[in-house]
């Protein structure tokens, strides 16, 4: 059955009656609900192994790293601490609310969530963000990409076997889908995708004042930034891994390499080394690397790739039938070139030189495009790491390493400015999906007449110094 506006609406407003009657309010709920999808996430692993084959071509290993494991881990941090979370915090009201003694801050969630996932972490983008909206006591409808209709499968399988439609749906079906369901009046919006798309979503909200949370790549991607004294071989293994993981189809990828060009050329022949070692000197031989998602996404990348093919020095060849392109380097590439100035999401790797001793100037340059979801520093000089890291503006990043720091219990996740807003993960996506509410309890007895009228007069010329003490 196809969705139209009435189903839709339909749906919605059962998941509103829902939600209403307060049964996800209770916290035993909330984590029943948790380990349910945590069960079905371990029960139905084969198919999703199977599913994220077909549609991604992704290997068993990258499949259970970085959809099926990270939706239990993150199923696991929250069911270890929504009851904490959950727990209205106490406050002491102050001298300026006398006789009021005692205020609470309830953490109530927004009510019918809306989540639009992409193709490239079907599951993880999904369930992922799911697991946020049950713990902070939501309804959801997922609604899936279209990209990815055997993983849409399959987790319409799951929630379908263990959550009534009213709580929790999967909807299927392309833009025009998802443009009905931002035409409902949800509470909450979570999206994950392009910026360009992210502006829509948003203007879409606006309508209802629906708050809204984003993780978006960043327009002018992420950068790695190697310095001369880094060690080579270790950032070339990391950012190889990392390249060829999805076939570059990961919002938090390395989009392009700044390295010092004292060292560009040991740089870049570690690299190749690097690929060769974990693909095989031919990956489109090896039944381990992902596809690109369409043949679309194969052209896209096989054009930009051509537009460099005289700096083309590792890869470039693909197979356009299997949409797999082989991850390439690109060296050298200038700063300012069109290819170092957008989110890539494929296996292309341009490689941009600069001398070490005007680093301040590259990581100006770097500071002064859009906000990258992700930066990540290779450097022996932790002095100069850690002052970069505390000083530029990007979502995440790792120094000495890549794509890990999203992994780490307890901390948040997510983009500023065009790589996103809000942010996720354990107790910080159970504060995107609820609201604190401050609920002060008052007293009958003893209340002073200090913010009442009149307050001319000589009796009441002691208000005015009394509530200088009191509001300090």
């Amino acid at each position: 059955m196809e969705w139209n506006e009435e189903r839709i609406e339909e749906l919605v407003d059962k998941q509103r009656a829902y939600f209403r009657t307060g049964i996800t309010l209770d916290v035993d709920f909330r984590i029943h609900q948790l380990k349910r999808l945590r069960t079905a996430m371990q029960i139905y692993e084969d198919d999703i192994k199977a599913a994220l084959k077909e549609d991604l071509g992704r290997d068993e290993a990258e499949a259970f790293f970085c959809d099926i494991g990270t939706v239990i881990l993150e199923a696991n941090e929250m069911i270890k601490g929504v009851r904490k979370w959950a727990k209205p915090e106490r406050h002491f009201s102050g001298l300026v609310c006398f006789p009021s003694v005692t205020t609470k801050v309830h953490k109530m969630p927004y009510g019918v969530s809306l989540i639009i996932s992409p193709f490239n972490f079907p599951f993880t983008l999904s369930f992922g963000v799911l697991v946020a909206a049950i713990a902070g006591g939501n309804t959801a409808v997922i609604k899936t990409s279209s990209k990815s209709p055997a993983c849409t499968a399959v987790m319409q399988r799951i929630v379908a076997e263990i959550y009534p439609e009213d709580y929790v749906a999967v909807v299927d079906g392309g833009h025009d889908v998802a443009d009905l369901c931002l035409a409902q009046r949800f509470d909450k919006i979570f999206y994950t995708g392009s910026p360009t798309v992210a502006k829509h979503v948003m203007a879409e909200a606006a309508k209802n004042l629906t708050p809204v949370a984003l993780e978006l790549g960043g327009e002018t991607g992420n950068w790695a930034v190697i310095r001369k004294d880094a060690d080579l071989k270790d950032a070339a293994r990391k950012i190889a891994f990392f390249k060829l993981c999805n076939s570059g189809q990961i919002c938090i990828n390395v989009n392009q390499v700044a390295v010092a060009e004292e060292v560009a050329d040991a740089f870049v022949e570690s690299l190749k080394q690097a690929f060769t070692k974990q693909i095989g000197e031919n990956a489109l031989e090896n039944p381990e690397y992902p596809r690109l998602i369409t043949q679309a996404a194969y052209d896209k990348c096989a054009a930009e790739a051509e537009e460099y093919r005289d700096r083309i020095v590792f890869g470039g060849k693909g197979d356009r039938e299997a949409c797999r392109y082989q991850p390439t380097v690109i060296y050298p590439v200038s700063a300012d070139e069109p290819i170092v100035q957008h989110e890539l999401f494929a296996p292309l790797l341009p490689v941009v030189t600069y001398k070490d001793e005007e680093i301040d100037d590259m990581m100006a340059i770097i500071a002064s495009r859009e906000h990258g979801l992700a930066l990540y520093l290779f450097t022996k000089d932790m002095k100069w790491a850690e002052h970069t890291m505390a000083t530029q503006q990007y979502g995440g990043g790792c120094i000495n390493e890549v794509c890990l720091h999203m992994m780490v219990k307890g901390a948040p996740f997510n983009g500023t400015g065009h790589s996103g807003m809000g942010a996720y993960h354990g107790e910080w996506g159970f504060r995107e999906f609820t609201h604190p509410q401050t609920v002060l309890k008052g007293s009958t007895h003893f209340n002073l007449p200090l913010r009442e009228h009149p307050y001319g007069g000589k009796k009441n010329a002691y208000k005015m110094p009394m509530l200088r003490i009191f509001e300090r």
